[in-house]
């Protein structure tokens, strides 16, 4: 087990501080003594932030379930507006300047901030969130096969449609959340030949708002259920509740994403309209991480999610969804042929 420091106020304090200026891009950690104390996980989060009720929040139930456990000190920075990868870079190095152990960026978008601070800090485990391209002793790639559960809610979708057309917004236009819309649209066509799928982008990078702007995926949504399309499948981060907004208003049906989103508070207003949720257990993953570090065994390399480990897949919690036999069956039946590998499923 790690050695868990105490840490004085003042010492808290001044860790405090520190990570305040390194979410805001300052530099103060550069200067003064390395922590001296072993502390737990740290998490810096993707565009969007703590409070998307999507894939920050899988994170941070991640974090506060190693924190239950483990009972040591965790820290949970949020990113800024137009930040560049030297402010990620000094984010993730200010965390294990200061001793937390594990340090996981939440997206691919600390793939060369991350593996910069890698090199700095040998002896720190390293995570990333949807990213695999990172080869390093101390760096886990924490990664999932979305598409998986993409085509389980294309299944989905195609079972409940009644116009025989359905949509998909994504965030952003990247080989990601392709595989979303290819698992989605393969799933949708092999259920039913007939189903037209409308396929969206909100942005082509992150920093034009892809995946933090709700008002965006409510204006795509309201398009492509003026086409017709009568449940609409959102990858795209926080712009997803505003896709879930949008199918409320109009009575349809919404496909969450990541996180089972008919859970969450900020959207139970909107519940009743979400079918279903294509998760992955992000928070498992990060979880999973901080525990090897703890147990003296840090997972590193390529740690991948799917449907036969039950890291990806669909949510249930809406009774007007666990409830349809026949919709029921249809997922089943395709879940079992994914894992048995007699359907091979796109990921672009």
């Amino acid at each position: 087990m790690r050695r868990i420091s105490r840490i004085t106020v003042a010492g808290a304090a001044t860790a405090s501080l520190a990570l305040a200026l390194a979410a805001c891009g300052g530099t103060s950690t550069d200067s003064g003594s390395e922590s001296k104390g072993d502390k737990g996980l740290a998490i810096a989060y993707d565009v969007g932030g703590k409070g998307d009720q999507s894939f920050n929040d899988a994170a941070y139930a991640g974090l506060e379930k190693a924190k239950k456990e483990f009972g040591y000190e965790t820290a949970d920075v949020e990113p800024t507006d137009g930040e560049t990868n030297a402010d990620k870079e000094q984010r993730l190095v200010s965390l294990a300047k200061q001793g937390y152990n594990p340090v996981i960026g939440v997206g691919y978008a600390y793939a060369a901030p991350l593996k910069a601070a890698a090199e700095k800090y040998p002896e720190t485990t390293f995570g990333i969130v949807d990213d695999a391209t990172i080869e390093a002793k101390n760096v886990a790639d924490l990664v999932f096969n979305e598409e998986e559960a993409s085509y389980l809610a294309g299944v989905a979708a195609a079972k409940s449609s009644k116009t025989k057309t359905v949509g998909f917004v994504g965030g952003v236009d990247n080989p990601l959340i392709h595989k979303f819309q290819a698992g989605y649209e393969q799933g949708v066509k092999d259920t039913d030949p007939k189903v037209k799928v409308i396929s969206q982008y909100l942005t082509q990078t992150a920093e034009e708002g892809g995946f933090a702007s709700p008002d965006k995926g409510k204006t795509a949504a309201e398009g492509q259920i003026e086409k017709k399309a009568d449940v609409v499948y959102a990858a795209a981060g926080l712009s997803g509740q505003g896709v879930i907004e949008a199918a409320a208003a109009n009575k349809v049906w919404a496909i969450g994403v990541d996180s089972d989103q008919y859970k969450q508070e900020a959207l139970a207003k909107y519940k009743d309209y979400i079918l279903t949720s294509a998760t992955k257990d992000v928070a498992s993953a990060v979880y999973n991480l901080s525990k090897s570090v703890e147990d003296g065994k840090p997972e590193t390399g390529i740690v991948r999610g799917d449907l036969k480990s039950g890291e990806v897949g669909l949510s249930d919690s809406n009774p007007k969804f666990a409830d349809n036999a026949e919709l029921q069956a249809a997922i089943k039946t395709a879940k079992e042929k994914i894992i048995s590998g007699e359907i091979k499923v796109k990921s672009s």
